[in-house]
């Protein structure tokens, strides 16, 4: 991992910016949040290309349905808890019974929205997007993941929900990482743990590892940036080659990562799995190093468990 950090929000402005300047079927709508989005990059170099739709999310997804008709690529941004919350119905009716083309790319997701509090936090979005069919699910965990989803997403037909996020985190991979949708990245080798995580708790599990290496514990990480369709593959493989298998997310543990790979190992590999998360229970507001900490996701809750 790299000293620097930077937000997938701030990654995600960046990227759009770029893919606006190589792709003129890219449009962007924006639910009066732009600033916090970053989508106001893209506003300011392509204004007539840039939707601002006021604080009324529903219609923002129904008008970049209708955009996709039309052919073009609409990246509708606003927070989590207004993507997935109160735009649901028209994510389910209007972008992916149809099967249309519209990215959803959600900021502010999770706990980590900090002192916003527990209205905001949105800890439910994966679990709501993934049961929805059609719809691809990927949750990045730093600045380079984060700009080659946003382009890679332009280049698949479909609907597609980005979850990304407030906080800062370190960079973790350089810019020569290969990655694909669909594909899980494994970091490591060891046997005695899998550590399953995906967004922003992917830099606590790699901390955790180089913590647990100086034990003579050897674990191996395991970016789930794809949610949906999830690395069904890797997951198997993992369970099949270390002793213990753990998942770890910002998100409720109901109907999350957790639940998904679980999924898969009821199907295919039946073993225990522990999931670490939200545990049925609201946010609270607060620091989101601190609610990290409080809600047992870190890198020394990791350890503990390993």
């Amino acid at each position: 991992m790299k000293e620097e950090k930077k937000a997938t929000r701030q990654s995600y402005g960046e990227a759009l910016l770029s893919l606006g300047e190589e792709n003129e079927k890219v449009v962007v709508l924006d639910a009066d949040l732009a600033g916090a989005t970053k989508t106001e990059l893209f506003a300011k170099k392509f204004p007539d290309r840039f939707f601002d739709m006021g604080i009324a999310e529903a219609n923002m997804i129904a008008t970049a349905a209708g955009l996709a008709t039309c052919g073009k690529i609409p990246y509708a941004s606003t927070f989590a808890v207004f993507a997935a919350g109160r735009a649901y119905d028209q994510i389910r009716n209007s972008v992916c019974y149809p099967n249309l083309n519209v990215k959803i790319c959600a900021t502010h997701a999770g706990i980590t929205v900090g002192e916003d509090g527990a209205t905001h936090q949105m800890i439910e979005d994966i679990s709501l997007m993934r049961t929805l069919p059609n719809m691809t699910v990927i949750s990045t965990s730093d600045d380079v993941e984060t700009k080659w989803a946003v382009k890679e997403i332009a280049k698949m037909q479909g609907p597609v929900y980005l979850r990304l996020a407030r906080l800062a985190t370190p960079i973790l991979y350089e810019e020569t990482q290969s990655f694909s949708i669909g594909k899980a990245i494994q970091i490591g080798e060891g046997t005695d743990a899998t550590v399953f995580a995906t967004g922003v708790v992917v830099a606590e599990a790699l901390k955790a590892k180089e913590l647990l290496e100086k034990e003579d514990i050897h674990i191996r990480v395991i970016d789930m940036h794809t949610i949906k369709p999830i690395d069904r593959e890797m997951i198997v493989k993992c369970a099949k080659e270390t002793k213990k298998l753990i998942s770890i997310e910002d998100h409720s543990i109901i109907g999350g990562l957790g639940s998904a790979i679980a999924e898969v190992l009821t199907e295919e590999y039946p073993c225990k799995l522990t999931r670490m998360g939200i545990k049925d229970t609201f946010g609270k507001s607060g620091k989101a190093e601190d609610l990290l900490k409080y809600f047992g996701l870190t890198s020394e809750d990791i350890i503990k468990i390993c």
